[in-house]
């Protein structure tokens, strides 16, 4: 887990043509998106379509992913900061718990940018597995050079799912999906772009990385 310091980040909508300034707390955020094994180790599955104990954990769903954080909160000793519904279909984040959680999409764009401005935090084929040199696979964690927080794989390789509903409005429960991945062209990996997902489906470039809020 990498200790991210407070700042500003400005996210934008593009339907509604709308921007707004969001401050954001210290947190901390793990290196990596959640690997394969790390998944196994504590819940048993691995629902991966390429299988690798060092590739991102891909092929799960929103619930998969809040589901996951409360699992490795309870197994360290943390409190969970998911109450989640009896039937899976409500969450809602207890602020106040100490546990393992989803990045919100303003702390996640926050950590990407590392303190830069510009639409990548390096030259894309130094920092990212995208449609340009990916040779149509997902690829190990950690492989790219990271951001100068020492985040790796903020950009391409799989999505993460963020906390936030992507725009409730028109699109529901859909939530937010950061990053770009494997298969994507390079306009999709870039800081501020957004994609959605419902929190129920499983894709294969989509996976998550952990963060949790600092005392």
């Amino acid at each position: 887990m990498v200790a991210i310091p407070s700042g500003q980040v400005t996210l934008s909508d593009r339907r509604t043509q709308r921007s707004w300034r969001v401050e954001v707390a210290p947190f901390r955020m793990s290196a990596c998106p959640v690997t394969q094994s790390w998944y196994a180790r504590v819940t048993g599955r691995r629902p991966s379509d390429t299988q690798g104990d060092r590739l991102p954990v891909e092929g799960v769903s929103w619930w998969d992913a809040v589901r996951f954080c409360n699992a490795l909160s309870r197994s360290e000793g943390l409190t969970p900061a998911y109450h989640l519904s009896g039937d899976a279909e409500t969450a809602e984040w207890d602020t106040s718990a100490d546990g393992y959680r989803l990045p919100t999409e303003a702390e996640w764009e926050h950590a990407c940018r590392a303190g830069t401005t510009g639409p990548r935090y390096g030259r894309l084929d130094d920092i990212a597995w995208y449609q340009g040199n990916s040779e149509g696979r997902i690829h190990a964690v950690g492989g790219r050079q990271p951001n100068a927080w020492g985040l790796y794989d903020m950009l391409g390789n799989a999505w993460d799912w963020c906390w936030d509903v992507y725009d409730a409005e028109v699109y529901g429960t859909y939530r937010v999906l950061r990053g770009g991945g494997w298969a994507d062209e390079h306009w999709s990996c870039r800081a501020s772009v957004r994609r959605r997902s419902h929190p129920t489906f499983r894709i294969d470039d989509v996976g998550f990385r952990v963060a949790r809020s600092t005392p």
